[in-house]
């Protein structure tokens, strides 16, 4: 759950229309298997009557500034303080408001902005900002001193804070930031990320435009490892090895290996996979650690899953293919797939507990050394030894043998008893590898790949989709960078030397979204260029289209254009348009509703109103001390609304068509000020798009 289930993105708080009944909903879910994981911010929305601010304000929590009074930065929910996480005080009062949201039925919690992160230029807090920490930590410091800890400090709280509801529970908890020792407190994930190869390639494959089939046979797939990755991970518990593990790992004088960056290790068990956008997995050449590496699947191999390969000298511990844990028990069947060394020897492990809690600090778990060993062609295999006091559970256990290409002979006993079977002649061996190896090659031809999203042919593609464009005509010079949703960066009024809009690439100035939630779809993507002149590096033009794929058939393309006859006004005409609606829909598509959200710079935040006449003829002023306005019904504006800025004698007009527009926003920053425009909420069909179409002028006040 992301911060749109919170009210106002006030974090500890629901959303009363969305969320109504919080608890009633995840034991819907838990019903069917599922877990919710509740996101929570540092930034505290700076707010008198919100209980968070007011209990922070009250224990002389949040970070000060040099000169001792709280620090304000801006988040999602505008205006916001920060718990100071380097005291052990304010670590506990987090950590009991963290209790008692568990009470709701949370499952877990993941820390977002937690570097911590600003919405604004510097997207950090200033470093002149005051820590007071305990002395064991470095006692009263400035922020350069705590910076790389705060995340980490924060996610210790957070997990105190679930320990204190539930000493029996396992906490669960995921951080955007961490340290050295995070891992105590927190997983960790990897921030957010944009829909291109580039980025793609830092992660790995078959992400992108995922289809129904190979979903469902990675999670199968994920499954059926559980055992052996809830294995490595009480491992790493008990030695701090890592779960997943980079390729040298497995021979680190092998120097080849450390440029690898699409294979890796879990445990004895490696995963090779592709990021590169035209081929699968099975058509790359992946290189090998010395040794026996042998290559197996689940009967489930497909172009757009990695390969994968077990060490020679292994034992891997496979359990049943489950929709989630909840239907899994220690009395399902049990499977070993084993990959015999040049001795004909392996050997694996496998631990098992209650799933949850702490039991096993006290010896309730049962931990298994399995040994395999050929004498005279036949296999044994056996327990070794194990540890723990829970006892086996009487469970049937399925042994294959990997002989190599994908080939393995299977046999079936009782765990915990000793089983033998016979090994095939090498003639039988080679027979059975080429046969899997043509049945896995014919397999594979038959399956279409996931398809590579379209690239843009010619100059109007990806070398312009990188161009930055300036639109320079009449009264008007704007910046738009296509590559980061097509966003206007800079729009300045010639005539009078005023820059109404400014930002820095990845935040704010003049967006557009395809959703009610903030960053909706929408903001991200990168756009094509469909018009304009675009022979030169830097485009000078008066007029250009932009195009961005939003997802499930739809495009959300704008127009943007300062007009011939009329060069005093800029107009930006966008839709959201339905391009491929899936089959079973009727030719519509989900629910969508075009934002127009523009982020307008103050230099005179005091001096400046909103004024407009409503569509109920009622004159309205929004001042600073308004805080965050919605006007929806007879309260819309009348087809304009302006920004005046009395200091300056200058006014922003903003016109539009008021039968496109279902509600508007305004909302105060510390030196800015958003204005938005909503379409209603509804599904598109390529004959009924959404659109707004309005145009900005500046005036003398």
């Amino acid at each position: 759950m992301d911060i749109d289930y919170m009210d106002g993105f006030r974090c500890f708080t629901f959303d009363n229309n969305r969320f109504a009944d919080p608890k009633s909903m995840v034991d819907d879910l838990h019903s069917i298997g599922c877990k919710s994981i509740w996101m929570l911010d540092p930034g505290i929305k700076e707010e008198k009557g919100y209980f968070v601010y007011d209990g922070g304000s009250e224990n002389d929590v949040w970070i000060k500034k040099a000169d001792g009074s709280p620090f304000i930065g801006e988040v999602w929910p505008g205006d916001c303080v920060f718990p100071d996480f380097t005291s052990e005080r304010i670590r506990t009062w987090w950590a009991r408001l963290v209790r008692d949201f568990i009470s709701n039925g949370v499952d877990g919690i993941w820390n977002d902005m937690n570097e911590p992160a600003m919405t604004t230029t510097t997207k950090t807090m200033p470093e002149s900002n005051i820590h007071r920490g305990d002395a064991d930590i470095g006692g009263v410091q400035n922020h350069s001193y705590y910076h790389n800890v705060y995340g980490m400090l924060m996610a210790r709280s957070t997990y105190e804070g679930m320990v204190m509801y539930n000493t029996e529970k396992r906490p669960f908890v995921l951080t955007r930031a961490g340290f050295i020792g995070s891992q105590r407190y927190a997983a960790t994930w990897t921030g957010d990320n944009l829909s291109n190869w580039e980025h793609l390639h830092m992660s790995l494959s078959m992400v992108l435009q995922l289809c129904e089939e190979v979903c469902r046979l990675a999670l199968l797939r994920r499954y059926r490892l559980l055992p052996h990755i809830y294995t490595l991970f009480y491992v790493s518990h008990k030695k701090g090895t890592p779960v997943a593990a980079p390729l040298f790992f497995a021979d680190p004088q092998d120097t080849e290996l450390r440029k690898i960056e699409t294979t890796f290790l879990l445990g004895p068990l490696l995963v090779c996979a592709s990021t590169l956008p035209d081929k699968g997995a099975h058509e790359c050449a992946h290189k090998l650690p010395n040794g026996i590496w042998l290559p197996f699947d689940f009967g489930d191999s497909h172009p757009d899953l990695p390969v994968l390969y077990l060490r020679g000298g292994a034992i891997l511990p496979v359990g049943l293919p489950i929709q989630h844990v909840g239907e899994a028990s220690l009395g399902d069947d049990l499977s070993l797939l084993v990959a015999l060394d040049e001795n004909g020897k392996a050997e694996g492990v496998l631990f098992e507990d209650a799933g949850d809690g702490y039991g096993f600090t006290q010896g309730d778990y049962l931990l298994t050394y399995y040994v395999a060993e050929v004498h005279s062609s036949v296999v044994s295999v056996k327990v070794l030894k194990t540890e723990g006091s829970l006892k086996r559970p009487k469970r049937n256990l399925n042994i294959s043998i990997l002989l190599g290409g994908g080939a393995m002979i299977s046999s079936r006993g009782v765990d915990g008893e000793e089983v033998h079977f016979t090994m095939p002649s090498e003639f039988e061996v080679s027979s059975l590898v080429a046969t899997s190896e043509l049945d896995l090659k014919e397999r594979l031809e038959t399956i279409r790949p996931i398809p590579d999203m379209d690239e843009p042919s010619g100059q109007e593609g990806t070398e312009l989709s990188k161009t930055l464009i300036v639109l320079k005509s009449g009264d008007w010079f704007l910046k738009i960078v296509p590559w980061i949703g097509g966003r206007i960066i800079s729009m300045t009024h010639v005539p009078s030397d005023s820059q109404w809009l400014h930002s820095r690439i990845e935040i704010h100035g003049y967006e557009e979204y395809s959703g009610t939630e903030y960053r909706s779809a929408g903001c991200i993507e990168e756009y094509k260029i469909v018009r304009g002149h675009l022979e030169q590096s830097c485009v000078e033009e008066s007029k250009v289209c932009l195009e961005g794929d939003i997802g499930g058939g739809l495009v959300l393309q704008r127009h943007i254009s300062i007009l011939t006859d009329n060069p005093k006004i800029v107009q930006i005409d966008s839709s959201i348009e339905a391009r491929s609606v899936g089959p079973g829909s009727g030719g519509f598509s989900r629910l969508v509703c075009l934002r127009v959200r523009h982020t307008f710079t103050l230099l005179h935040p005091t001096e400046v109103v909103v004024a407009f006449t409503a569509i109920n003829g009622s004159k309205q002023e929004i001042s600073l001390d308004s805080g965050e306005v919605m006007l929806e019904g007879g309260l819309r504006p009348n087809g304009e609304w302006t920004l005046v800025d009395r200091c300056s004698g200058l006014s922003m007009v903003n016109r539009f068509d008021h039968r496109q527009v279902s509600k508007c926003l305004v909302h105060w920053g510390t030196s800015d000020l958003n204005m938005e425009l909503w379409s209603d909420e509804r599904p598109v069909s390529k004959d009924t798009p959404l659109r707004i179409c309005h145009q900005y002028e500046v005036t003398q006040t």
